[in-house]
């Protein structure tokens, strides 16, 4: 059994993105925008922009007020859109009420959506297109690559339907030509299908909900949950303790999926400033 290092692949990854920002003329730039006070949100934003600046990518944050209105905010957008020090642009959600998700995540210009959530980046991911992909299945597909064991061919079990993870993971693994199965709270004996899995993506937001007994021997399990219990401890989806042994290799929560997610930020920012390099003719 081996457990996937996170925290050591997201810092080969980081190491990769400033070598290459080093050795080109490109300064890529990401902007984050974040409304209300939520504490938690701007620990994720300033942890987003000190990972920026150890690779060389130039920062900066929008901090809007709660009371901040759509249209304010699509204005700040717009702005950012326009701005060619910013090559990407991320919005930390959730938004506020009466806040439109879904109008504010389409305004974000698609070659600058790093987050891979507009409907043009979505589009292109169906249609297995060059385009931005969202970050944490990015990490997911990252993680499993460096185990070394063959995607292409294997049964990939994907737990959780969700359109930021588990949808958008489901389709990564299909283009890496395993065959796909999707499994969500619909699903008829849901633990029967794990056990077919090669590989297990866990997504679905239960504590320890993956059992060893919906493990096949030897399978591959990337744990992408993120649960706090009642005395505070931070646990995935999956009951780590009783499954690792029976897998091949396996993410811990925390220290697995987490940093990959971020370190797939910082690619997504790199490769939109190149492609934008391109379009302007220098690439």
């Amino acid at each position: 059994m081996t457990i996937i290092d996170g925290k050591a692949l997201a810092i080969e990854t980081r190491a990769a993105i400033r070598h290459k920002i080093e050795a080109s003329h490109i300064r890529p730039g990401l902007a984050a925008v974040l409304v209300g006070n939520n504490p938690a949100s701007k620990i994720y934003v300033n942890n987003k922009r000190k990972a920026c600046d150890e690779v060389g990518i130039y920062s900066e944050a929008c901090f809007l007020p709660e009371e901040t209105s759509e249209a304010d905010l699509l204005a700040c957008i717009h702005r950012l859109n326009n701005d060619p020090k910013i090559h990407g642009i991320l919005v930390q959600l959730p938004l506020p009420k009466p806040i439109n998700e879904r109008v504010v995540l389409d305004a974000v210009a698609p070659e600058k959506d790093v987050d891979g959530f507009h409907y043009v980046n979505v589009g292109k991911l169906v249609a297995n297109e060059p385009g931005l992909r969202s970050c944490t299945p990015l990490g997911v597909i990252k993680l499993i690559q460096s185990t070394k064991v063959a995607i292409a061919g294997s049964h990939a079990v994907v737990m959780g339907r969700s359109n930021i993870v588990g949808k958008p993971t489901a389709l990564l693994l299909l283009h890496e030509h395993a065959t796909v199965t999707l499994c969500h709270s619909k699903t008829k004996d849901i633990a029967a299908v794990c056990r077919t899995a090669d590989i297990l993506v866990a997504a679905i937001g239960r504590p320890r909900f993956v059992t060893k007994e919906m493990i096949k021997e030897g399978a591959v399990v990337i744990d992408v949950g993120i649960n706090r219990l009642p005395d505070g401890k931070i646990v995935g989806d999956v009951d780590f303790e009783a499954v690792a042994p029976h897998a091949a290799a396996i993410t811990p929560v925390p220290g697995g999926v987490g940093p990959m997610t971020i370190a797939m930020l910082l690619q997504n920012t790199l490769q939109a400033a190149i492609w934008a390099d391109e379009r302007n003719g220098r690439g």
